[in-house]
């Protein structure tokens, strides 16, 4: 299995995120490149599916909205996500639960 490459930084955890806009389901779906595949099933239009990543992270990490910051790839579907407050550690603890799930 592939794993999650994680960033830690002053202010939290930097995660990359591989997004799948306007999909059937919605949740995180495995892992790309190094990097969460994510699908939502918002469409990619006016930053209606980066608002649903940055609300199915928060949920699934267990953070206030306020505490995920899109840093890159607004427009993409390879994006970079700050996970502001957060400890490496307890984000692939928290990540090797959330695989498993699925």
């Amino acid at each position: 299995m592939q794993e999650v490459q994680l960033r830690q930084v002053d202010n939290g955890v930097v995660l990359g995120i591989r997004a799948q806009p306007g999909s059937r389901r919605q949740g995180i779906i495995g892992v790309h490149d190094g990097a969460l595949k994510i699908a939502v099933t918002a469409k990619a239009e006016g930053g209606k599916a980066n608002e649903a990543i940055v609300a199915l992270i928060a949920k699934a990490f267990r953070l206030p909205k306020s505490h995920v910051q899109l840093l890159s790839g607004a427009q993409s579907r390879h994006k970079r996500v700050l996970l502001i407050d957060a400890q490496d550690s307890q984000i692939q603890v928290q990540l090797t639960s959330l695989l498993a799930e699925r």
